[in-house]
């Protein structure tokens, strides 16, 4: 259109092309997630599988139930969302866990963490990790039971001492000498069930099926960073701070106290702070935001590990951040263009 002296050109806006969409990125997620899962299997034998397969049909099947007949809107189970819901679910949950736990994680994670909201892009909360803290809360004995079968950790049991099959993880080790003294006794009595940096960081130790090998779920990180799937700021963030704090409470007190490591390669940390933590619906949009997200996820974390009444605290200081999230997008900011 023209005016008196100048004319108006509208065009086409200069959208950059991003060759990416919903269900393929649920799909990457899932192919990442696959190391861990196999590590799982291996680990902890058929329990582990039976578990993941339960996950993963149950989370499905509840969506597309309370889709179509409680919604009465169109099934979307095809975008994987459900599925990767479920899987991470299932990671996060002991090998031993009956079915009909896994059933009801599901139910409270896709009914109550999900479509509750409106569906996928609405929920404010981590749907896994709504149902993970809500049988952590209903199922405390059943969610802390690391008794185990079969797979590598049984045929490792069987060679020591009949109480290992039930042993807390370090982190539960932790939590149950805290306040007290480390002997060197005790310190060797932990050491002597193999619990060291190398079978940490490999995963062969007690503890939820998907937690257990940092290797793994580094790799299937590397993969979504390739992919340009995952963002490396929460984790890095979220990570480098729980090793901060840790060092720092070792140091002002080693006496009661094991050494850094076993907080960051024990428990959930890298599955929380890999796969959990970034979600793209509930994670801050900026990248000073994620900065900040994740330093509150590792204070949050530690905080809860070293003075809570849980020996893990990664679920519940990811939920807690998700709170802040809306807040963190309105005051942390990118300049405007040209200022």
């Amino acid at each position: 259109m023209e005016t008196k002296d100048k004319k108006w050109i509208v065009g086409q806006g200069s959208h950059i092309y991003f060759p990416q969409d919903t269900s393929k990125i649920m799909f990457q997620v899932i192919l990442a997630l696959l190391p861990a899962s196999a590590m799982a299997v291996y680990v902890f034998g058929f329990d582990a599988l039976k578990v993941l397969l339960i996950g993963v049909i149950s989370a499905v099947a509840v969506e597309a139930l309370i889709q179509k007949y409680l919604m009465k809107t169109p099934v979307t189970i095809g975008d994987y969302s459900a599925a990767l819901t479920g899987l991470l679910l299932a990671l996060n949950l002991p090998a031993g866990s009956p079915w009909w736990m896994v059933c009801i994680g599901s139910l409270i994670a896709i009914g109550i963490g999900k479509l509750a909201y409106g569906g996928l892009g609405q929920n404010p909360f981590n749907p896994a990790l709504v149902g993970r803290v809500a049988l952590l809360i209903g199922f405390p004995a059943l969610m802390t039971d690391w008794s185990v079968t079969g797979g590598y950790l049984a045929e490792l049991y069987r060679k020591i001492p009949a109480e290992a099959l039930t042993t807390a993880t370090p982190l539960g080790f932790i939590k149950a000498y805290s306040g007290s003294n480390f002997t060197a006794d005790l310190v060797a009595y932990f050491n002597s069930y193999s619990i060291n940096l190398k079978t940490l960081f490999i995963g062969t130790t007690s503890g939820s099926i998907g937690e257990v090998s940092e290797l793994a779920l580094l790799l299937g990180a590397l993969y979504l960073i390739y992919k340009k799937v995952l963002n490396w700021e929460i984790p890095a963030a979220f990570i480098g701070t729980v090793g901060v704090i840790a060092m720092a409470a070792y140091y002002l007190k080693p006496q009661a106290m094991l050494l850094p490591h076993y907080h960051l390669f024990s428990g959930g940390l890298f599955l929380g702070a890999l796969f959990m933590a970034t979600d793209m619906v509930t994670s801050p949009f900026t990248f000073r935001g994620r900065i900040v997200f994740g330093i509150g996820c590792g204070v949050l974390t530690m905080l809860i590990r070293l003075y809570g009444g849980y020996p893990e605290g990664v679920s519940f200081a990811i939920l807690l951040m998700n709170i802040f999230v809306p807040i963190i997008d309105i005051y942390i900011k990118p300049k405007r263009f040209g200022v």
